[in-house]
Parts: C-alpha cells; sequence; structure tokens
C-alpha cells in the first residue's frame, strides 16, 4: 500500500516536472519569437499598456506582459545613476484669454545626475581626433554632479555643426526626456536641418517658427508645447528667442511661450555664439535668463571687436565668470601684470579687468609682458574654452591672403577733397562706395540696407550706361581679376558690407558681358530667404555656367560652404576682422579643391587705411591669445609687405592689375 502511494507521488512529481518544463520551453520559444520579431521591426500589437523597466541584460521590458520593446544592444547607453525628477511649477492652466487658449503646465527642466555617455559607433567612426577631443570636453562640463557651460571656439569649416549633432544624439539616447533648444542665426538654420538629417541614429523631431510660418504668440505655443510633451530639438533665431524672452504684453499665452523656453530646455546651444556678445542687446540678457546651467557656445570667430566681448559670453554660459572661486587667483595675477603698465590691480571688476588686458595685448610694447598675460587668460579660460586654430585645414590645396593697397584715380581723388568738409560719418558712409567708383557716391549709403527701397533698375541702368570703368580704382580691378579668373576657370566670390557695390556690378555685369542674373551671377543679401539662398549656393558651386557670387558679407559669411570660388575679393574694410574671416571661410573650408586667393581692396591714402590698421591690430588679439607659442616674436604678429613678382599668384603678374597697385602685403 505504502508503495503504491510513493508510487503515485513520484509519478505525479514526474507529471509535474515535465510539464513545468514543457512550459519552460514555450517561454523561451517566445522570448526568442519576441526578439527576432522586433529585430525585424515587424512587432505584432498586443493588447498591453506597457509598463516599461529598464533590464540590464535585455533592455525595454514590459513588466505587464514581459515582452522586450526595445533589446539593450539597440539602444545607447542609456542608464543613469539616478532617476530624473520632472518637477513642475505654480503656472499652467486654462487660460482666460478671448480664445480660451489652453496653456497647459510648464514643466521644469530635470536635473540629471549621470557618470558618462557614449559616442554613437557610426559617428566615433568618423571623427576627426579634435571632434572627439571636443565631444569628451562637452561631457566633461555638462555632465555630472554640477555641470556647467562651455565654449567650442573652433575654426570655420571644422566640423561644429556634426560634433554638436552627435552630442546631442547621445545626450538624448540617455536622457530620452531631454530637451535641447538651438537657437542660431536664422540663415543658418537650414544647414542644420539637412546635417541632421544626414546624422541622426534616431528619428528626433526638430520644431521651428519659420518652416510652419508661426507668428502669432498661439501658433508657437503650440509648437513649444509639442516640443515640450515628446522628444524633439528646437531651433529659435536669436531675434526670435529675445523677442518672445522679452515680450511683457501681459497675456497667458505670452506668458506661456516665455516660460517654456527659460524652464523646459536642459541642453542650450548657441550657434555663432559671439552673435549675443554685448550687454547692451536684448539677446544677451535674454540668454542669461534660460535655467538650464547646460549652455555651449560654437563659435569659429570667438574675439570679435573686444576682450570685453568674449568675458561677456563666458559670463553667459558660466555666470559671474571672474567671481568664480577657480577663477579668482589666476585673474588677480593677471592684474598684477597689467598693473606695470599703469592700470590699477584693486578688485576684479569685470570691465577694469577687460580694458586693461586689451590695452596690454593691443599696445604694450613689452613682449615680455604680453606674455605674461596671454599664459593667464590661458589658465583662466582652458577649462571652460576649448579651440581649435583648424589644423584640418591644412589638407586643403593652400590659402593665400593678400591685402590689396589701390592708388585711387583723379577722379576719386577729387571727391574725397570735397568730403573733408563733411563730418566723419557722412565719410565713411559715401567714402566706401566712392572707393568703388565714383558714381556710386552718388547713392546714399545711409538708405542702401535695404535693396527694393533703395535702388530701381533703371537708375542703376542710366549709371552703368554713362560710366568708365576705369575711373573706379576697386571696380577696375575687380572686373580685372573676374575676367582673369573666368579665363583660368575659376569662380570669383565678393562680399561688401553695403548692398549698393552689389547691385552696381551685377548690372555691369549684365550690361558689358551679357551675363544673366540666376545663371552666371549669384546674390545673397539679408532679403534672400532661406529657400532661394539655398537654391544660389547649390547652382553657384555645382553649375559650370556660374561665374560670381556677390555676397553681403554678414549675412552671406556664416555657416555656407560656398567652394565653388577659388578666388575672394573683399571690396570693403570692415572694422571687425572676424567678420572678413568668416566671409573667407565660406571659400576655404573642407570640400574646397582649389587653393583660394583673397584679395582685401584698401583704398591707398584715404580714411580706410586707418580702418584696416585697426582691424589688423584686433586681428592680432585672438592671434595672441589662442595661438601664441613661447617661439612667437612680435614679427610673427605682423604684416609683411611683399613685391607682386614674390606673390605666387599669376594674377597679379599682369600689366592691366599692377598698374592699380601700390602695395601689396600677404598675411
Amino acid at each position: 500500500m505504502h508503495s503504491l502511494l510513493f508510487s503515485s507521488i513520484v509519478g505525479n512529481q514526474f507529471v509535474l516536472f515535465v510539464i513545468w518544463l514543457y512550459l519552460l520551453v514555450q517561454l523561451d520559444e517566445v522570448d526568442e519569437a519576441a526578439i527576432e520579431k522586433e529585430d525585424n521591426g515587424k512587432m505584432e500589437d498586443i493588447d498591453c499598456n506597457h509598463d516599461i523597466r529598464i533590464h540590464e541584460d535585455l533592455g525595454h521590458v514590459c513588466r505587464v506582459c514581459g515582452m522586450i520593446v526595445r533589446r539593450a544592444d539597440s539602444i545607447i547607453d542609456y542608464q543613469w545613476k539616478k532617476a530624473s525628477r520632472r518637477r513642475t511649477n505654480g503656472y499652467g492652466g486654462h487660460s482666460k484669454d478671448a480664445d480660451e487658449i489652453d496653456c497647459g503646465t510648464v514643466k521644469l527642466s530635470e536635473d540629471f545626475i549621470v557618470a558618462d555617455i557614449a559616442i554613437h559607433p557610426r559617428h566615433a567612426r568618423i571623427m576627426k581626433p579634435h571632434q572627439l577631443e571636443g565631444f569628451n570636453f562637452l561631457v566633461k562640463n555638462l555632465i555630472g554632479d554640477k555641470p556647467g557651460g562651455c565654449i567650442l571656439a573652433h575654426a570655420p569649416g571644422t566640423g561644429k555643426t556634426f560634433m554638436l549633432i552627435s552630442f546631442i544624439q547621445s545626450f538624448m539616447a540617455r536622457y530620452p526626456s531631454a530637451r535641447p533648444l538651438v537657437v542660431l542665426p536664422k540663415g543658418i538654420l537650414g544647414i542644420w536641418k539637412t546635417e541632421i538629417k544626414r546624422w541622426q541614429v534616431q528619428d528626433i523631431p526638430v520644431y521651428d517658427f519659420y518652416s510652419v510660418k508661426a507668428e502669432k504668440r498661439v501658433e508657437q505655443l503650440q509648437i513649444l508645447k509639442s516640443w515640450e510633451d515628446k522628444m524633439s530639438i528646437l531651433f529659435l533665431g536669436y531675434k526670435q528667442f529675445s523677442t518672445i524672452v522679452t515680450d511683457d504684453g501681459g497675456s497667458n499665452v505670452t506668458a506661456a511661450c516665455r516660460d517654456r523656453l527659460l524652464k523646459v530646455p536642459n541642453l542650450l546651444i548657441l550657434d555663432e555664439g559671439h552673435t549675443p556678445r554685448n550687454r547692451e542687446t536684448n539677446v544677451l540678457e535674454s540668454l542669461n535668463r534660460v535655467e538650464t546651467p547646460r549652455k555651449v557656445v560654437l563659435s569659429g570667430t570667438l574675439f570679435q571687436n573686444h576682450v570685453e566681448e568674449v568675458f561677456n559670453i563666458l559670463n553667459l554660459v558660466r555666470p559671474k565668470f571672474l567671481r568664480m572661486e577657480s577663477s579668482r587667483p589666476t585673474a588677480r595675477r593677471i592684474m598684477s601684470q597689467v598693473e606695470i603698465v599703469g592700470r590699477s590691480s584693486k578688485g576684479l571688476a569685470d570691465g577694469a579687468f577687460t580694458k586693461a588686458v586689451e590695452e596690454t595685448l593691443l599696445n604694450d610694447e613689452n613682449f615680455k609682458r604680453k606674455a605674461h598675460v596671454i599664459r593667464g587668460l590661458r589658465e583662466l579660460t582652458k577649462d571652460v574654452l576649448h579651440y581649435y586654430k583648424g589644423d584640418i585645414l591644412d589638407e586643403l590645396p593652400g590659402l593665400v591672403d593678400f591685402s590689396v593697397f589701390l592708388k585711387l584715380t583723379p577722379k576719386q581723388k577729387d571727391i574725397i577733397y570735397k568730403l573733408e568738409a563733411h563730418d566723419r560719418f557722412k565719410r565713411n558712409a559715401v567714402g566706401s562706395a566712392l572707393y568703388i567708383h565714383p558714381c556710386l557716391s552718388e547713392l546714399s549709403e545711409v538708405n542702401a540696407e535695404h535693396r527694393a527701397n533703395t535702388f530701381r533698375d533703371d537708375l542703376v541702368d542710366s549709371l552703368v550706361d554713362s560710366i568708365t570703368v576705369r575711373d573706379g580704382v576697386k571696380a577696375n580691378f575687380f572686373m580685372n581679376i573676374l575676367s582673369l579668373a573666368n579665363s583660368a576657370g575659376e569662380k570669383v566670390l565678393a562680399f561688401s558690407q553695403y548692398i549698393s557695390p552689389m547691385i552696381f556690378f551685377e548690372r555691369l555685369l549684365v550690361k558689358k558681358k551679357g551675363w544673366h542674373v540666376g545663371k552666371e551671377i549669384f546674390m545673397i543679401s539679408g532679403d534672400t530667404s532661406q529657400e532661394d539662398r539655398e537654391l544660389a549656393t547649390d547652382h553657384f558651386n555645382n553649375s559650370a555656367d556660374a561665374k560670381i557670387m556677390f555676397g553681403s558679407i554678414k549675412a552671406c559669411g556664416e555657416g555656407i560652404s560656398l567652394v565653388g570660388a577659388s578666388r575672394v575679393v573683399i571690396l570693403d574694410v570692415h572694422l571687425n576682422p572676424s567678420v572678413t574671416r568668416q566671409a573667407i571661410g565660406r571659400a576655404f573650408r573642407p570640400g574646397q579643391q582649389k587653393k583660394v586667393f583673397v584679395y582685401r581692396l584698401v583704398a591707398a591714402d584715404s580714411d580706410e587705411v586707418k580702418v584696416h590698421e585697426t582691424a589688423f591690430k584686433k586681428e592680432v588679439i585672438p592671434k595672441l591669445w589662442f595661438e601664441w607659442s613661447e617661439h612667437c616674436t612680435t614679427e610673427d604678429f605682423k604684416l609683411g609687405q611683399i613685391d607682386i613678382d614674390d606673390s605666387g599668384d599669376e594674377l597679379l603678374d599682369t600689366k592691366a592689375i599692377r598698374k592699380d597697385i601700390k602695395a601689396l602685403y600677404r598675411r
């Protein structure tokens, strides 16, 4: 009896064991099938409101049904040490505006705590050493228990946009609830969008106001709410951003837009970040109000006009930079160095500090004292400012950069003599046009900012019909260089601060050479739409018919690739040398297949010579700050005059060109 009972129990246990084993096998098969379907992107719909949990080995797994929603090996370094906290403030709810707009609740930026983030393998494979170094610099500053902002001062054309896109993707892969905000000049929005499509490893939506023409606050609020509610990136122009943040209209909708821009972003990226460099502008004030400490400034030309402007940017990414505990000892040491040249070292007021440093770098004859200040500046900014000169550009065929001093014609000298009775503003406004051709002095430079309001084709055509090109030395030089370049199969890029010279040359080429706008001739100004800008750039670079691109030096000087040109003519002298460097960087950048020759035209024996000298002295400051080495001497920062025979430029070695040149300098 007992043996039968024992046999029965054993038999039942065996049956249960077999059933359990069968179920286990079935579960394994279900898991494998789920994984296989997930891999193929063909997961069948399951009636389950997934409650996702992160499993280190499996990935994103539903706690209810056990489905592997996303495998671990398809996630880029997704984990963080501490669960992020989403807080809400008291603002929000249903507005009582006339249109009964629901403004929603503003969600504050999250407190992320993380050890590290990883570069996606697709990006890592093609990253240059300086980009990898820059990526790690971003991680060091933006990730950790005490994140702070930083500056990437990398030369134009060295891949800053790609590097930041890679960082954003890695940042959002680890933090799916992150909401990056990119503020940038309107003209380069299309470049960012194109690059994101090219390099994205996740399908992250991109929002902006321009593409949907959201001009009213109600329309803008809907976009801001969409950006806030799901993983996405928001792009705004500098003017758009500051207008919304400083709008004190008082309506709930206006306040909702403003609060979202200030409270929601947990990563703020400022491309061409030297733009908000002046304290008195609304742009800098507005950006300072964004609550996230993670602020990244990108600039190929960080130093613009003054040392103070660089420290305004430093204060933006690291508030009260000179008063930080880590900054004070070095700042005091720098002030003790500049005290020798008559500056007080008492206190660390930003204004006194930056003026003393600038005075030393510009005017101190003792190069050893300059060297001490330079060392101090580098030590002061090394943890927050990453500089890259652009060694990648050394791989290009080369850059030859000339300052060409041209002899004014008798007609030009006569008009300049008459202008001496006028104030300096009048002389500068008319003079820049006059140095190109006397006929342009008849047009008001003050009203020349808007092409449609200033010029009529019949007026410009009447000027073109009645002039002799040789009466204007810059006009004559430009037309000769253009003809010679055209004969050599090279395209020309011409920049000016003003619209009148570009319109003048456009009409002159139509009349004299029979060229056509949109075929041989192209132009990008501040009034050019994004669509037309992209179309002109593509045609100029890729069409065999294209000969010349005219560009407003500010509207066309940032972010655009114009590598179709190998000859660059700067028609007038800009007081800010970085603006000119940005313009040259449109042609001298990766993708350029030819040696680039630059001609900076200067009217000899005129006020323009003084402007050129001032601009060159300013240009020395960033070279000292960022490029100086222990082996440098004062000669490394001087402009060297050369003979035309030694220029290495065949186009200059012609009789027509030579007779207009008074002096030639090579940078």
